[in-house]
């Protein structure tokens, strides 16, 4: 039946049931039931409200030791934690609470109602747990909900509710604690409820919503891409579930941002972001001024805009984000849970401009807002590490503006002190590795104290190591990688007897391509210098140095960069040069071979070195044939010679050595 003919019936019903009539309690209740499901489908504030009037209206009738009173108190509590949901009345949430509890002492165990009454008072202690981060309400809600699926076994109709309830408990544990466990419990409970509520369930857009929500977060944990393309496929089938209108569509929207803004952290595709930036404007549209959600919206797009600004450098991004950070800020005043996330957004978009733009206001600003972050965020909190790093790079950019030496000191402290806070192999010990790094870099040029540079060298490399495959942030810190190892070059050169391998060495071949045409030159102006200095004194650890350093500059190349094809030639002349230092290697081999096939590739016949690579390969080849006796080699390298004199003069260097090396091949 349609919903508002439902509310019509249940509407005539009670017209016939006036004052003093023996089912007026039963006409009241019933259509505050219909009234509340038509809120939860269409989100009219008016039916939730006229739901509550009625419920009261029902429980005044409903006296102490009436048998229907636990119903009407049970009934009353779940319309205020919809109210609460869409419009966050003062009290609301409260009245709730007492409410289930008063309504969960009148059905005692064996009560055939008590498993609905404990999902209740759960729901109502989790929702609280959420707005004042109370944990003994989070550890309530998880025993009540336990009790509750202890009386929901399988089959019975209620069972997806318990599931369901669980799994937002363990995700909120999450969320407060970062477990790792506590999210996978979330996810099992997740995909036990979505498989309790089948296609046509009432219940199924916000079963599909939750595990959505629960994967993405899993694969910002652990990475595993095919959490975040589960994630996206379970969003938009719960978008489909809530076309134009339906009170919950602005969730969807919301949850598919925060997908493509994941995506985009992990793999750098542009493309993503602009995605995300379209969805995180749909969200907001759906969620008006008066709105209970508007703040997590503004927060939402503030902070992917501000990664678009980071990423396209358009100015108008940046004031954007600043607008909606301010106006999430009004909505959410001393005392509101997430009033540190909007001071947060703030410290970063003040960072960002300063960097852009140099002015100290910014940064002084920056550091007072996120000093005031810090506050709301004491030990214990889960995003107390993310402020005492952003609060640490404030202070860092300030004594490099103001040479305030106990801004620095203080920096290290923060940086220091978030470290400690993350668990082995956490995403964000690149964050820290790299401020550590900055911190003493800054130190080495602000005193001169060679170990300080060593130290930065060693931070700026485990940054690179352990920041993922994809990440935009791997080009930065490569970056800065880069800058140190040039200057502690630059360092050793001026005082004779330093090992000239020492800071290269911590370079680990964990790489990323990215166009920076600086950090490629310097990494491959060292390793000349390595291979230079090899073929004075042979020393294998020079050459394996040079080897690492020649791959970074490659990575740094894109194949269109006018130098790539020297890049990919140097890397292949040093790997062909390290199997003969290392009982000739095949495996070296076979990798320079592959190189020099390459290498073919983007010097096509016409181009000006396109007979000495054809030597380059024929020689590679040859050596492989003297290893392995395969006639293959020799031919290809015998056919490949024959070509390289084709295109050479009598006379070039190149024809010479081609046809000293077809003699020697024939």
């Amino acid at each position: 039946m349609d919903l508002t003919d439902e509310v019509s019936r249940k509407r005539a019903e009670l017209e016939r049931c006036g004052p003093g009539h023996d089912s007026r309690d039963v006409a009241l209740t019933d259509l505050a039931a219909a009234l509340r499901n038509r809120f939860q489908t269409e989100g009219k504030t008016d039916d939730v409200d006229e739901a509550i009037t009625l419920c009261r209206a029902a429980l005044e009738l409903h006296p102490s030791g009436h048998p229907n009173r636990s119903s009407s108190l049970r009934e009353l509590a779940v319309c205020l934690l919809s109210r609460q949901d869409s419009q966050r009345v003062v009290g609301d949430l409260e009245e709730a609470v007492t409410l289930g509890r008063a309504a969960l002492a009148l059905w005692p165990s064996g009560h055939p109602n008590r498993g609905a009454s404990l999902h209740t008072l759960a729901f109502g202690l989790w929702k609280r747990f959420r707005q004042l981060a109370a944990v003994c309400d989070l550890d309530e809600a998880f025993e009540l909900h336990r009790a509750a699926l202890d009386l929901h076994p399988s089959g019975h109709p209620l069972r997806s509710w318990s599931l369901h309830g669980l799994a937002l408990c363990y995700s909120s544990r999450y969320d407060n604690h970062g477990v790792v466990a506590d999210l996978e419990e979330a996810v099992e409970f997740g995909r036990a409820a979505l498989e309790l509520c089948p296609p046509g369930h009432p219940s199924r857009d916000v079963s599909l919503n939750n595990l959505a929500v629960d994967l993405r977060k899993r694969f910002e944990k652990l990475s595993t891409v095919c959490d975040l393309d589960e994630a996206f496929e379970l969003h938009r089938a719960a978008l489909d579930l809530r076309p134009p209108g339906h009170p919950l569509r602005s969730w969807s929207f919301h949850g598919l941002a925060l997908c493509y803004l994941s995506r985009y952290s992990n793999q750098g595709v542009v493309a993503d972001l602009e995605e995300a930036v379209k969805f995180g404007r749909a969200a907001l549209e759906l969620r008006p001024s008066g709105h209970p959600n508007r703040d997590v919206s503004l927060d939402s797009l503030a902070s992917i805009l501000w990664k678009r600004f980071k990423q396209l450098a358009a100015v108008r991004d940046l004031d954007e984000a600043f607008e909606l950070h301010y106006a999430g800020l009004d909505l959410r005043p001393p005392g509101h849970p997430d009033r540190s996330s909007s001071l947060h957004g703030l410290v970063i978009c003040y960072l960002s401009r300063y960097d852009d733009q140099g002015v100290v206001a910014d940064l002084e600003e920056a550091v007072k807002l996120g000093r005031a972050a810090l506050e709301l965020r004491p030990p214990g909190h889960p995003s107390r590490g993310v402020s005492l790093h952003n609060l640490a790079s404030g202070l860092r950019k300030r004594f490099e503006q103001l040479a305030a030496v106990c801004d620095l000191d203080e920096g290290f402290e923060l940086h220091r002190a978030a470290l400690d806070l993350l668990p082995p192999g956490h995403p964000h010990w690149s964050w820290s590795f790299h401020g550590l790094a900055l911190c003493y870099s800054s130190r080495y040029d602000n005193q001169g104290v060679v170990s300080d540079l060593e130290e930065a060298a060693m931070f700026a490399h485990a940054a690179v190591e352990l920041c993922p495959v994809g990440h935009p942030n791997r080009a930065v810190y490569l970056y800065n990688l880069s800058c140190t190892l040039w200057r502690a070059f630059q360092r050793q050169v001026l005082v004779p007897g330093s090992s000239g391998a020492r800071f290269v060495r911590r370079a680990a071949l964990i790489l990323h391509p990215r166009n920076n045409a600086h950090a490629a030159s310097s990494f491959r102006a060292l390793s000349l210098h390595l291979w230079d200095k090899f073929r004075k004194q042979p020393v294998i650890a020079d050459l394996d140095d040079a080897i690492c350093l020649a791959t970074y500059a490659l990575e740094l190349r894109l194949p269109k960069h006018r130098l790539y094809a020297v890049s990919v030639e140097h890397l292949t002349v040093l790997i062909r040069e390290r199997r003969f230092g290392a009982q000739h290697a095949l495996a070296d081999l076979n990798e320079a071979i592959g190189f020099f096939r390459y290498v073919l590739q983007l010097r096509p016949a016409g181009h000006a070195s396109h007979p000495s690579s054809l030597h380059h390969l024929a020689l590679c080849l040859l050596e492989r044939f003297h290893d392995t006796a395969m006639t293959g080699d020799l031919d290809e390298a015998i056919s490949l010679e024959r070509r390289a004199l084709e295109l050479s003069t009598p006379g070039d260097p190149t024809y010479d050595i081609s046809s000293d090396c077809l003699a020697a091949c024939l």
